[in-house]
């Protein structure tokens, strides 16, 4: 049995806003308009300078570095991306290998691949906010727990204080941004949604299949707002999202985790599509509620998450936690 390390090349992204949980990518001066040919590689990280590590982790191969760009404060992820099954006669045909142990019938080496089977997913958010910063910073996390009552006396008058923009979401739903990424599109203003890629999938396997529908009405921050009025809305994402996965990846309703998150991670309700196994940033059930879940709530109770107790995790240093603990609630 042979364990492999392989050393990986970066591969950049372009500049980000504020992501789906990551971030999508910014604009400077075309309004979300993404520029530049695909095919063409450039080195964006020349310029940057790290200045620290705010997190990482072994398991799950991914770092966030905060540093300066061009004099602005700027966060680097670097994600290293699963092998791909389709590309294993290259790697082993193409790779070199150095060996460190051999023991018995266990042998481990060190692997260098060849290069383009050898790329690190890079995302950069630049000008990076305070926000941003303290997003990917380690540190401790409180279970909370919120009353409707709560909610309308705490949380909602935190999001209304928050000023993070919205507008790389308009631009998707205008296609002034990542339009060719775009799997489905339903333009009902409505009950319609746009179904894309979330940006932590690379697209080149279907293991770690993440998707985001983002739904056209705007006036529906999270959870909290949703009542039965709008179960033609959820019922709509849910079937027709599942229907397009299948049709674009052959991936069956059964193999899908659909959900939404509380807290979301920005306040225009979308919802996450994930494969079934991959364990997705935030799948867990502090955090993530079923659609399915959702949508047979409501039909029990028309106005069942205006009055839930909902728990989620909030961080050290999150000014809603300051919130609920300046109110006596933590």
């Amino acid at each position: 049995m042979a364990t492999v390390a392989a050393k990986r090349e970066i591969s950049s992204a372009g500049n980000d806003e504020l992501s789906r949980e990551a971030k999508r990518p910014k604009a400077d001066d075309k309004n979300g308009e993404e520029g530049g040919n695909e095919s063409e590689w450039e080195n964006v990280l020349s310029t940057f300078t790290a200045s620290s590590v705010l997190s990482d982790s072994a398991r799950e191969k991914i770092m966030f570095v905060h540093g300066k760009m061009a004099d602005h404060d700027a966060v680097v992820v670097l994600e290293k991306t699963p092998i791909r099954e389709d590309t294993l006669a290259e790697l082993f045909r193409g790779s070199k290998l150095r060996l460190e142990l051999r023991n018995d019938i266990y042998s481990s080496y060190r692997l260098q691949a060849p290069p383009h089977l050898n790329e690190i997913k890079t995302t950069v958010v630049c000008p990076a906010t305070e926000k941003h910063v303290k997003k990917y910073k380690r540190q401790e996390s409180f279970l909370v727990e919120e009353t409707g009552e709560d909610y309308r006396s705490i949380t909602l008058p935190y999001i209304q204080e928050q000023s993070l923009s919205l507008q790389w979401v308009y631009n998707i739903l205008e296609k002034k941004a990542e339009a060719d990424k775009i799997v489905h599109d339903d333009a009902d203003p409505e009950v319609g949604f746009v179904l894309l890629p979330d940006l932590k999938w690379d697209q080149k396997q279907v293991d770690d299949l993440y998707l985001i529908a983002i739904v056209r009405q705007k006036d529906i921050k999270s959870l909290r707002d949703l009542s039965s009025e709008h179960l033609p809305l959820l019922q709509n994402v849910f079937q027709r999202g599942k229907e397009a996965i299948l049709q674009r990846y052959n991936l069956p309703a059964s193999k899908l985790r659909v959900y939404l998150h509380y807290q979301p991670s920005y306040y225009h309700l979308h919802v996450h599509f994930t494969k079934l196994g991959y364990d997705a940033p935030g799948c867990g059930v502090e955090r993530a509620h079923l659609l399915s879940d959702v949508i047979q709530n409501l039909q029990t109770d028309p106005q069942f998450y205006k009055s839930r107790t909902l728990h989620f995790p909030l961080r050290a240093d999150d000014g809603l936690l300051r919130r609920f603990k300046e109110a006596g609630r933590l």
